[in-house]
């Protein structure tokens, strides 16, 4: 049974469906103004492993990810740069797809943008009015928050806290904590016809609308980083419900944010668990205030995807991710483990990793290891994988379990020495592809290994370097045969400083680009 922990309740919950068998999730997307940098691969990321893991476990999931092309921001940027609105949008939604594209997140059903919506978002507004929940002022559109006696359910304030988070036309409203669901339209500023004069929506309206126009009037998931609980979500629920008279969501879930904080685990560790909620901490040290902010394309050229994304599962959701290149060359060293097992795995049975069918179901990754240790740890590995994914999506818990999941199998390949050909049998091979068939099925619910990471391009024209590597092998097997360990180490650590990777094998050293 999926246990998920709910904002609205502060607990983990059994997972249960509006519908049975199907899943609608909302995510908050982005304002798109700016170039995409790593916090706004964050949620998702998490949320591509959250639809694999429910399609894996049997459910029809519908995932939705809006985007905010009208906005103060964009509207700010877009007379800085001295281009139109919807110009500065079409130029960061292409670079936000595209950085999705590279990361592998293909599973996001619809990206509904608020400039498309705008007729559904007037009707909704106007159904407000309609039910007293909401007035007109000067041109503009309030949510009267006073109408609604459970506002602040999500976030846990009291008005008294929240007096000067109404946003601004405090002298045009009728309490200090309303807030804006349509703004009149100010000189040089898009605007569209509305029953209240010319305007454009506010933040929060976007989002209600277009997750009830895709997944109804009450869905199963909503997601988000924690500082949109208050005030987007915690809005969201209040012009949500005060027009449907129902629930909007099943399950918030927020995950932390990334920015500069304490170590989260070490990658390939143990399970780690969420850290409690801090809000105001995470929100103060947010990636768009440091050095993280950088365009994620530039990343791309440091980093590949495959390390990106195991960086960010490697904790838990719900905790913050410190950003920082020494801990992205951490992972990158720790998934380089995986690369050299798959190389091992080819060399072994002469078949390639990424060729292995993996179940897409649940059930049908189900065997019975019978009397085999080895393939009882390899089936204990995978039911200790899927309790961490039913416990709250514990990515970092399962990743632990994958680590576990490859020592196993790289001992096997040495308890039974297959790397020599003398060696090996019908069943041992066939028990070795079963173990690493459940790797490749537990690494495709992470979104992980799902084909081979693309080989560094060489910039030599005349084959120098593989001849210098070679060289330098030769050199370093020469100072070990003589007992200068302190030159073959001093060799080893070099090449590994410029990512190059030298692995000792029965018949010899061979070296390899980090991660390619």
């Amino acid at each position: 049974m999926i246990q998920v922990y709910n904002t609205l309740t502060r607990r983990k919950e059994p997972f249960q469906t509006v519908r049975p068998g199907k899943v609608g999730i909302y995510l908050c997307g982005p304002t798109v103004y700016k170039p995409s940098h790593i916090g706004h691969m964050v949620g998702p990321v998490i949320f591509d492993v959250i639809k694999r893991f429910l399609r894996y476990t049997g459910y029809d999931v519908t995932w939705v990810v809006n985007i905010t092309d009208v906005d103060d921001k964009l509207i700010a940027e877009s007379q800085r740069r001295g281009i139109a609105m919807s110009a500065l949008a079409e130029e960061m939604i292409a670079d936000y797809m595209r950085n999705l594209d590279a990361m592998g997140i293909d599973t996001i059903d619809h990206f509904p943008r608020a400039t498309e919506n705008i007729d559904n978002i007037i009707r909704f507004v106007q159904d407000l009015i309609d039910r007293g929940f909401a007035y007109e002022s000067q041109g503009d559109v309030y949510f009267d928050v006073g109408r609604k006696s459970d506002y602040g359910k999500l976030s846990r304030r009291s008005l008294d806290a929240m007096i000067h988070e109404g946003g601004e036309g405090a002298e045009r409203k009728r309490s200090p904590y309303d807030f804006a669901l349509w703004k009149g339209a100010k000189a040089g500023e898009p605007s569209w016809p509305s029953p209240w004069g010319p305007g454009r929506p506010g933040w929060h309206i976007e989002c209600s609308v277009m997750s009830c126009g895709l997944l109804g009037e009450m869905f199963d998931i909503h997601g988000g980083g924690l500082d949109l609980i208050f005030p987007h979500h915690e809005n969201e629920i209040a012009q949500s419900e005060a027009r449907h008279g129902k629930p909007m969501v099943r399950y918030w879930l927020h995950n932390g944010l990334m920015q500069a904080a304490d170590e989260v685990g070490k990658v390939g560790g143990r399970a780690t668990r969420p850290a409690e909620d801090d809000l105001d901490a995470q929100s103060a040290g947010k990636i768009s205030k440091s050095k993280g902010a950088a365009p994620f394309r530039e990343l791309l050229q440091e980093f590949s995807a495959e390390t990106i994304r195991l960086f960010i599962l490697a904790s838990h959701y719900r905790r913050p991710i410190e950003f920082s290149e020494r801990r992205l060359r951490e992972v990158e060293t720790a998934l380089d483990a995986f690369y050299r097992f798959f190389e091992r795995f080819e060399r072994v049975t002469g078949r390639s990793f990424y060729a292995l069918s993996a179940p897409t179901r649940r059930e049908d990754g189900d065997f019975t290891p019978g009397n085999d240790p080895f393939l009882r740890d390899v089936a204990d590995r995978r039911n200790q994988f899927l309790a961490m994914m039913d416990d709250d999506f514990n990515t970092g818990g399962a990743i632990g379990e994958l680590f576990e999941l490859l020592r196993r199998l790289n001992r096997f390949i040495d308890e039974h020495r297959l790397e020599d050909p003398a060696q090996r049998s019908p069943d041992l091979i066939e028990a070795l592809t079963r173990g690493a068939g459940t790797l490749r099925e537990l690494g495709l619910i992470l979104g992980m290994f799902r084909k081979p990471v693309a080989a560094q391009p060489k910039t030599d024209s005349d084959g120098l370097t593989p001849k210098l590597l070679d060289l330098f092998v030769a050199i370093r097997t020469e100072a070990r045969k003589a007992k200068n360990f302190a030159m073959a180490d001093r060799i080893r650590d070099g090449l590994a400083d410029l990512g190059i990777t030298l692995e000792d094998r029965p018949d010899g050293t061979v070296w390899r680009h980090r991660n390619g």
